[in-house]
């Protein structure tokens, strides 16, 4: 097994294809959130641009990305395409480094998902918010007993 400082950066196609693993999981516990949220807002949750709402969700996708990171770095889509998270001079993740990346990957979305595109002109494949939490995405080997 590598070490984890040498082990080689995602590609671009790797991360979002467990994005979009991810991203139908998380779907699911949105809904489920929001199951939960009704009896307590009479409805009210529903309704368009209910801040109380929409910070809500925010917490819960924060909360289902963080604690699959801090439980081994690894999304169950980020397991499934040998994926995982780890800081860039190899020591382990911080809720400060989870914090950074979560919040840095919105504005890395927002304008037209370019802080992920940043990565294919990056020369250590780095995205906006992999720079920003001092955290990377690394490709783990094949495991041949698997």
């Amino acid at each position: 097994m590598s070490d984890a400082t040498t082990l080689p950066s995602a590609s671009l196609f790797r991360r979002l294809a467990a994005l979009f693993y991810d991203s139908l999981l998380l779907l699911a516990v949105l809904f489920v959130a929001t199951a939960l949220a009704l009896p307590f807002s009479g409805g009210a949750a529903l309704r368009p641009h209910n801040p109380f709402y929409s910070t809500y969700l925010l917490i819960v996708c924060f909360l289902f990305f963080a604690w699959f990171w801090m439980h081994g770095g690894q999304t169950l889509g980020m397991r499934t395409w040998r994926l995982r998270l780890q800081r860039t001079d190899g020591k382990p993740l911080t809720l400060w480094h989870i914090v950074l990346r979560f919040f840095c990957a919105i504005p890395s979305w927002g304008f037209f998902g370019i802080g992920f595109w940043w990565m294919l002109f990056n020369k250590r494949k780095l995205t906006w918010h992999d720079q920003f939490s001092e955290t990377r995405i690394v490709q783990l080997e094949k495991n041949p007993g698997a």
